[in-house]
């Protein structure tokens, strides 16, 4: 599978039999063949695991909290990309309910940006560390609903990329969109990924995540 001429990694079932397909988003500077790895850390039974292969490894070239018109054109090809893999999986039968998106960092900036642009019952979303884009949050840019899709977004409570303030607010939005979503801020976590975020992971991939025993 090729998305903007970058071949997807691919990991796990393969994609014509996969009764789920997870597709990971790596952070800035990363590489999708390295970053698919994480993926060892999950339990997957029956997922074919895709990951795209960010343009010169950037999603886009600034902050995520610059003005979305600076980070064109490549946000714009970045999320176009994923509007077309999502079409090949649509090719597949492959239904949005059966779709998870984990990203880290800017991947994981980018799942919750396209997935809030087109919102849907996906599988479920999960964002270590990440918000959604811009200066300014453009309410305008998102449309659907997500019919309680879980969302799980970690943090560092001290992230030198993404502010708390920002999380909150995504967070805010994403649930005015339908989505039951849990957020957890580490005390000096870090930029990094930590064994409870995999734990939550897990529990919305293998879809034993209980919203009422979330904190």
């Amino acid at each position: 599978m090729i998305i903007h001429n970058e071949t997807v990694a691919q990991t796990g079932e393969p994609i014509g039999k996969a009764k789920k397909v997870l597709v990971m988003l790596h952070g800035r500077g990363d590489q999708a063949k390295n970053f698919i790895h994480l993926a060892k850390e999950l339990t997957l039974p029956g997922f074919a695991v895709l990951a795209p292969q960010a343009i010169q490894n950037t999603w886009y070239p600034y902050s995520f909290l610059a003005p979305l018109s600076k980070n064109e054109p490549q946000l714009s090809l970045s999320l176009s990309g994923l509007s077309e893999l999502m079409d090949d999986l649509d090719g597949l039968s492959v239904q949005k309910k059966d779709i998870f998106f984990l990203g880290f960092s800017q991947g994981a900036c980018l799942a919750l940006e396209f997935c809030a642009r087109h919102a849907n019952r996906y599988g479920g979303i999960i964002a270590f560390t990440g918000g959604l884009l811009g200066d300014q949050i453009e309410m305008g840019s998102y449309a659907g609903n997500f019919q309680q899709t879980p969302i799980f977004i970690g943090s560092s409570d001290h992230d030198p990329h993404v502010p708390e303030e920002r999380i909150n607010e995504s967070e805010e939005i994403l649930s005015n969109l339908g989505a039951k979503v849990t957020k957890k801020i580490y005390p000096g976590m870090g930029h990094t990924i930590n064994k409870d975020e995999i734990d939550r992971a897990n529990a919305i991939l293998n879809r034993t995540f209980d919203p009422s025993n979330a904190d």
